[in-house]
């Protein structure tokens, strides 16, 4: 889970870690995936030790993983342009009274 206190490259940093993880987990070598992912050995190593990747490399590395489900949630949350919209679509939860 993504605290609100964490920065942009905080959060870039453990997405590398846990892609690290994965990668060990599947026993690959960073050469072995970045083959997969069609990337070059040395994008794929700054990855894992900076963060710092595109996102279309990202979603290579994602597939490569076998998570590319991962991204489906992403910025899917409903929006509403004005709060009368929320309000008419969400509904206050009924009151329950227990005794």
């Amino acid at each position: 889970m993504i605290e609100a206190f964490e920065t942009p490259a905080s959060v870039s940093r453990a997405v590398a870690v846990r892609a690290k993880q994965r990668r060990t987990a599947m026993r690959l070598t960073q050469a072995e995936l970045a083959q997969k992912a069609g990337l070059s050995l040395s994008a794929y190593r700054r990855f894992e030790q900076s963060g710092q990747i595109a996102f279309s490399s990202l979603l290579q590395v994602a597939f490569a993983l076998d998570c590319m489900s991962d991204f489906n949630a992403l910025f899917a949350g409903t929006s509403w342009a004005t709060m009368d919209d929320m309000l008419k679509q969400v509904k206050p939860a009924k009151r329950v009274r227990h005794d």
